[in-house]
């Protein structure tokens, strides 16, 4: 697939870096490359894809980001035992099921599967 006009880089701002890191590695495996105290690159399909910066989050009201999962149940637990908060219990559409979630500083983001 071309990378002409497609979504490049996903950036979040998060209160407290390590935890943020911790909890995106615990929930969702996530590996991090660090760029001095207050940022931190999100590795992942052979690349770099987003990064975390310290500071004090937006707020609500911003793009949503959506995570796709092959098990939606075990990202579900794995979001809370990581100390995530579920925000929009998993619910049907056509074609799928997902949750929304917020990770410690705020930031919301959902996970959603395919269904058959």
């Amino acid at each position: 697939m071309p990378r002409h006009h497609t979504i490049d880089y996903i950036e979040f701002t998060v209160r407290d870096l390590a935890e943020a890191k911790r909890f995106y590695t615990e929930a969702f495996g996530w590996q991090f490359t660090d760029y001095g105290p207050s940022y931190a690159g999100i590795q992942g399909d052979g690349r770099e894809q987003g990064g975390m910066e310290q500071g004090e989050p937006r707020g609500a009201g911003g793009p949503l980001v959506i995570l796709y999962s092959d098990d939606l149940d075990a990202s579900l637990a794995a979001v809370e035992s990581a100390g995530g908060v579920i925000s929009t219990a998993p619910f049907d559409f056509p074609g799928g099921r997902r949750f929304h979630f917020r990770d410690p500083s705020g930031n919301e983001l959902a996970v959603w599967t395919q269904t058959e």
